[in-house]
């Protein structure tokens, strides 16, 4: 008997981890649909093409996006639905991220007020889950937010605002990285709450992988040689280990996966736990497309 294929509409996967997730996964007896995002879609097409994964099995469509442009995710989302017709979605795995950079700028990409690492490592997927949310109900998806232990480096919240405006700069290198990936985790407490019964919501960590490209432009040093560093088949694991981990701890705010394959204790993201913070930084879609100046 034929397995129904599994639908994965997926950001961040036509490079590092993403891409290594998804080449684990075509090995699979089990059949899977992808659909994936792509600011360079000839790129990403070469690179699934040399794969040479079983085409009468599994399937991957690859559409552009770039997500420091919500125009770009609004027409994504809607091509989304149309390739998906009235099949469902099984994961939405919310991977993309980009490092830190010297450089301020008077706005961000596109005219935003927000600088590019906010708008790519959250912005972005928190308004194509918005976008997806009709979709994502029905079919009572699993939500991957691939987050990060560097949500450990805020220790002041009220600093955030500051830290993400396009001409602000902090130091050291790494902290805007910090802070948006903690911004990140709170939109995934925030989609926890509002989609509670309806969608399964999980943060996790790969680890620290240094050999990803996360780094590449930026102030950001991955040291190769840090006990803790992972190879990327393994970070992918990680990733992996939230798409199929059923035993979820019974306090709800427990969310986060660790790279070990432990659920974090409370302590360590305790500031994500504000609900106030989660509804700031998870503006509704209407109030994204305002600002970003997005026709309806």
């Amino acid at each position: 008997m034929t397995s129904i294929a599994k639908t994965v509409v997926a950001t961040g996967a036509t490079s590092g981890l993403g891409f290594e997730l998804v080449k684990q996964l075509l090995v699979q007896s089990q059949p899977y649909n992808f659909i994936l995002g792509a600011r360079n879609t000839k790129a990403a097409q070469t690179a699934y093409d040399g794969l040479k994964f079983d085409n009468t099995k599994h399937n991957v469509t690859i559409l552009p996006v770039e997500l420091d442009n919500m125009k770009t995710v609004k027409t994504f989302a809607q091509q989304i639905l149309e390739t998906l017709g009235k099949s469902k979605i099984d994961y939405l795995l919310l991977n993309a991220g980009t490092g830190s950079k010297k450089t301020p700028a008077p706005q961000g990409p596109y005219g935003s007020k927000w600088c590019e690492q906010y708008l790519v490592n959250h912005l972005s997927q928190h308004y194509l889950t918005h976008l997806l949310r009709q979709k994502l109900e029905e079919s009572r998806s699993r939500i991957v937010v691939v987050s990060s232990g560097a949500i450990r480096g805020v220790k002041d919240t009220s600093l955030l605002d500051e830290g993400v405006k396009p001409d602000t700069i902090t130091e050291p290198g790494f902290q805007v990285y910090n802070d948006t990936k903690f911004i990140q985790l709170l939109g995934a407490h925030w989609w926890r709450r509002q989609l509670q019964g309806k969608c399964t919501v999980v943060a996790v960590s790969p680890g620290l992988i240094p050999s990803t490209g996360l780094s590449r432009g930026s102030a950001m040093h991955l040291p190769t040689d840090h006990p803790d560093a992972k190879s990327v088949p393994e970070g992918a694991q990680s990733i992996l280990r939230a798409f199929t981990r059923d035993d979820f701890p019974e306090d709800p705010d427990q969310i986060f996966l660790t790279s070990w394959g432990e659920w974090w204790s409370k302590d360590v993201f305790a500031l994500s736990l504000d609900k106030a913070l989660q509804d700031k930084w998870s503006p509704s879609k209407e109030q994204i497309e305002k600002e970003e100046g997005i026709s309806a």
